[in-house]
């Protein structure tokens, strides 16, 4: 493994259509500036190829430390509900680990 310890996060947001180009708008600059996080390995949104209103972010965080810092950073939380608010349900979130 390249990242012995890491976390990684794969959270999963089912959109209604005319929210999708909003979303991914406000998402940019959540990506931004968390891949300038100390601690961030990466950091993206995707879309499901074949749900387009499905968009995933995908996430990788050195350790615990570093993810209470990014749920701490005022990015993180100024964006996040803004973006919840245009899910069309909850978000799904996976963790994983890295040995």
């Amino acid at each position: 493994m390249q990242n012995p310890g890491a976390i990684h996060y794969v959270v999963r947001m089912n959109l209604a259509e005319e929210n999708v180009q909003k979303f991914k708008e406000m998402a940019a600059e959540l990506v931004t500036c968390s891949q300038a996080e100390e601690g961030n390995i990466y950091y993206c949104l995707t879309a499901n190829k074949k749900f387009p209103n499905q968009l995933v972010f995908l996430e990788c965080w050195k350790n615990k430390e570093a993810i209470a810092k990014h749920n701490d950073s005022e990015h993180f939380k100024k964006i996040l509900p803004r973006l919840l608010a245009l899910c069309a349900e909850p978000p799904v979130k996976e963790t994983y680990l890295e040995d």
